[in-house]
Order: structure tokens, then sequence, then C-alpha cells
């Protein structure tokens, strides 16, 4: 059975504001009036309804729109568990990708700047829609990472993340 966004409604409650869903009656181990959902190790709120596990940021499209998102629904701050509408917006692979911070394994701490071992210089690199472009090679991490800077304003707009 396809969810209906009258089904979900039924169901759940979802506060807008502060991107919690509640349930609304008592169903197996779902208390009316509590929370919905827990949170999965990637940080990512999941509801089960109906016997289906569903990501709470598609439920909330899905609850305001009335239409499942077409592409993904990208947390605009990065908490992934933070599903307020306000922090929800569509974004494809690419865009949501360029909304991260800097990778963990990222030597320097700055997102695009990595550190050349032959010169010891810091070089910054970019990507779209799987292309890669270089940006240069610095002497100093923080004229690299303005160089990125610039770079991910002018490709990635308001997806950009620093």
């Amino acid at each position: 059975m396809m969810l209906t966004q009258e089904r979900l409604k039924e169901v759940l409650a979802y506060d807008p504001v502060t991107g919690i869903f509640t349930n609304r009656f008592t169903r197996g181990h779902a208390v009316a009036g509590d929370v919905a959902g827990y949170v999965e190790t990637k940080g990512y709120v999941v509801i089960t309804l109906d016997g289906k596990r569903y990501k709470a940021q598609r439920l909330a499209w899905f609850y305001m729109t009335g239409a499942w998102p077409v592409k993904q629904v990208d947390h605009e701050n990065t908490v992934t568990s933070y599903n307020a509408w306000d922090n929800l917006r569509e974004a494809n692979n690419s865009q949501n990708k360029c909304n991260m911070g800097a990778r963990a394994d990222n030597k320097t701490g700055l997102k695009g700047v990595s550190i050349y071992k032959a010169t010891g210089k810091y070089y910054a690199q970019i990507r779209k829609n799987g292309k890669v472009f270089n940006l240069g090679y610095f002497n100093c991490p923080a004229a690299t990472s303005i160089a990125y800077q610039i770079a991910a304003d002018k490709l990635h707009g308001e997806f950009a993340r620093i």
C-alpha cells in the first residue's frame, strides 16, 4: 500500500518549526503523543509507518507539499536530525554534496584545501557535476581557502558550504 498524505496526517503530527513528528494515537510500540521514530547511525531520523521505514525529512516534504520529493532532501544547516521545514530543500546529488563540510580525513581542516607534499604548498580543488577544477597553488592555507570560497560561491550558489 502506497502511503498517502491523508494517511500520514492521520497517524502523525508534524511541527514545521521544530521538525518533530509525534504519534497521534497509540499503535504497537508507538505511544500517542510521543516523538515518532529514532535517530539512526548516520544521524537521520527514521520513522516506521505501516511497516515501511521512511526518513523524516522525506515525510516532512510529503506532509507539507502533498508530493514526494523528486530529488534528495537537503538539510541546509547540515544537521541531518533537524527536520524543521525552513531547514529542508530539494537538491540533486551534486548540490547535496556541496553542502557538506570538510572531510574528516582532511589534514588542513579546510574544505577544498590540501597540501602538495613535494613542494609543501597548499592547493585548492573543487568539484561540480563530476568535474574537478584545480584552483591553483598557494603559500598559505588562508589564501587557498579564499580561492575555494570564491569558486564555491560561483559554482554552487546557495548550496556552497565552506
